[in-house]
């Protein structure tokens, strides 16, 4: 199934600047692994040692934060919205 993923600006100069990307997938996991193979970079930037999502990257599948959801294994449908999100921090 094709899902959009949506590269936030600190990410896309691994995209060549592109904001939105097109990959096949059936899980959060998968589509966010699947951006690797074109665009490395990115597994070290959004996962951690333990192939767990890092702290600090949110990431939202059609508004809902995967986290409150199944994690990576949320599944995807064809044509959804994952868009990626690095928290902010300031004072």
């Amino acid at each position: 199934m094709a899902i959009t993923v949506r590269i936030p600006t600190q990410l896309r100069q691994l995209t060549g600047g592109v904001g939105e990307i097109s990959v096949e997938a059936t899980t959060v996991g998968e589509a966010l692994r699947g951006l690797e193979a074109d665009h490395p970079g990115f597994n070290e930037r959004l996962f951690d040692d333990n192939a767990a999502l890092r702290r600090f990257v949110n990431v939202f599948l059609a508004d809902e934060d995967v986290r409150f959801l199944e994690g990576l294994e949320t599944p995807v449908t064809d044509g959804q919205v994952l868009s990626i999100v690095p928290a902010v921090a300031g004072g």
